[in-house]
């Protein structure tokens, strides 16, 4: 796919550039993450006066529950968020390809089976793996050569959206090593989709992002599953974070 380096970026995608670094940059953005502690399964939840300890006072304290990898019993979690954090203070930002209209993709979205769940390992499991409901895929043309990807049902800004994660062969190299994200609006339908049903919709690389365990070593974010890794560059979106120094976080 030819690249257009010299394409003015829509105001609309300036407008999304801006966004993302103040999201990063908030109070509870990945950057401030310092800490994300889980009880062993069927342990109760750490006291907040306990997990707050040796933090300031201006810190933020959420909690959160998973399944735990093993047992699939509760987990119960914890996250500190400080603006002070080290990787606030080293941040300098977010590293872009120039935006490039050739990466906006006519696709469609093909409803699989409410049901599925794919593996998909995680960047702190030690290469384990997490089911996570994968209710449909991502079907798109690249220089007339089809491609099948599966996305998964999540929330993303408070609204229900489908989360690709993918991988390409700019990682590593010139992009976040561990692959990177894409979140679409679920496309709108006139009627309730079964299995084997598709709807058109828009997917748009050049909205790729880094994924938060780029910004905070306190994800734990999933990692591109074989069937979604592009064997070609997609010289689109986010590329990696600068940071000051030799900070790594």
């Amino acid at each position: 796919m030819m690249s257009s380096p010299d394409s003015p970026a829509p105001a609309d995608h300036t407008a999304w550039i801006a966004a993302r670094r103040a999201a990063v940059t908030a109070p509870q953005g990945a950057l401030a993450l310092v800490l994300t502690h889980w009880s062993p399964a069927g342990d109760p939840p750490v006291r907040e006066d306990e997990a707050r300890h040796g933090h300031p006072d201006d810190a933020l304290f959420t909690r959160l529950q998973r399944a735990d990898i093993d047992s699939g019993a509760v987990q119960e979690g914890y996250r500190i968020w400080r603006q002070d954090s080290p990787a606030n203070r080293a941040f300098e930002g977010i590293e872009y390809y120039d935006y490039d209209p050739t990466w906006v993709l006519r696709g469609r979205f093909e409803l699989v089976d409410e049901e599925r769940v794919v593996p998909f390992e995680h960047i702190r499991d030690d290469g384990a793996t997490r089911a996570l409901p994968v209710s449909g895929d991502l079907v798109f043309e690249v220089d007339g050569r089809e491609f099948r990807l599966a996305a998964f049902d999540t929330t993303y800004g408070g609204t229900a959206r489908l989360q690709l994660v993918f991988g390409d062969t700019t990682n590593g190299a010139e992009s976040y090593g561990a692959g990177r994200f894409l979140f679409l609006d679920r496309p709108a339908s006139d009627r309730p989709l079964v299995p084997g049903d598709a709807v058109e919709l828009t997917i748009d690389f050049n909205r790729a992002v880094v994924p938060p365990c780029g910004f905070s070593s306190q994800m734990n974010c999933p990692l591109p599953p074989p069937q979604n890794r592009l064997p070609f560059p997609v010289r689109a979106g986010e590329k990696r974070v600068r940071f000051a120094g030799d900070f790594h976080p």
